[in-house]
């Protein structure tokens, strides 16, 4: 530590703009906002998932997670993700933007990008049933005139957990064993963290995906959307 380039080289290797700690080690799941001009004013398209597939029945936007084996960035993911869902080809996807890297306290991050996806029908959409049981749209100007429920959940580390096939407790941090104080041999920390709900003329839209519509719509002057109309049906 008494090298005199010591500190040059440290400041070399420290990163230039700040990002994600470990990021690594979560699930890094890439989605993609659907924005459809229809009736005039636009509208996000939604999901609902087919109920056989991880978290089934539920709203999101088109998406899933990061595969640096297929995609070359986070963006390939989104769009990877959106036609492979949906059946539309790229061309008709136009990215405009992203929104701030979300990190979940499930152990997820989620990096939104928002697009034009220019459409005159949702019938021109070739929907994978294997992943969509159907889509529908809301819109944007809905979300501004409806402000979300807000709810809360507690989470908590666990030092333990029971091995679901022995009924045995499974240490995962040894805490006596490793000095630390007795507090951390029970559960601990306790955080509170929001959970926000959208009752929309269609479906319920919560949890992360209400996130990210909270998140794009308070970037959004409210004199740039009319009242909601009424959206179209499901497909």
């Amino acid at each position: 530590m008494n090298d005199p380039d010591f500190l040059e080289a440290l400041k070399r290797h420290l990163p230039r703009v700040p990002g994600i700690h470990a990021k690594e080690e979560y699930f890094n799941s890439v989605v993609l906002l659907p924005l459809v001009r229809l009736d005039g004013e636009y509208h996000l398209l939604f999901e609902k998932r087919s109920p056989d597939i991880r978290q089934g029945g539920e709203v999101c936007f088109p998406g899933g997670e990061y595969d640096p084996d297929k995609d070359a960035g986070l963006r390939e993911t989104a769009l990877r993700e959106t036609v492979e869902e949906t059946g539309i080809s790229l061309d008709r996807i136009e990215i405009i933007g992203v929104l701030d890297t979300m990190v979940h306290p499930t152990g997820m991050t989620v990096d939104a990008f928002v697009a034009v996806v220019h459409l005159s029908s949702l019938k021109e959409l070739a929907l994978n049933p294997a992943e969509v049981e159907y889509v529908f749209t809301v819109p944007v100007s809905w979300f501004l005139h409806h402000p979300p429920e807000v709810y809360h959940a507690d989470m908590e580390l666990h030092p333990s957990c029971t091995d679901e096939a022995t009924g045995r407790e499974v240490v995962l941090l040894p805490a006596r064993e490793l000095g630390l104080p007795e507090k951390y041999t029970k559960p601990w920390g306790g955080r509170r963290f929001r959970i926000l709900v959208y009752r929309t003329p269609r479906d319920l839209v919560w949890g992360i995906t209400a996130r990210l519509v909270w998140d794009l719509t308070k970037r959004i002057p409210a004199h740039h959307c009319r009242p909601a109309a009424k959206p179209p049906g499901n497909v």
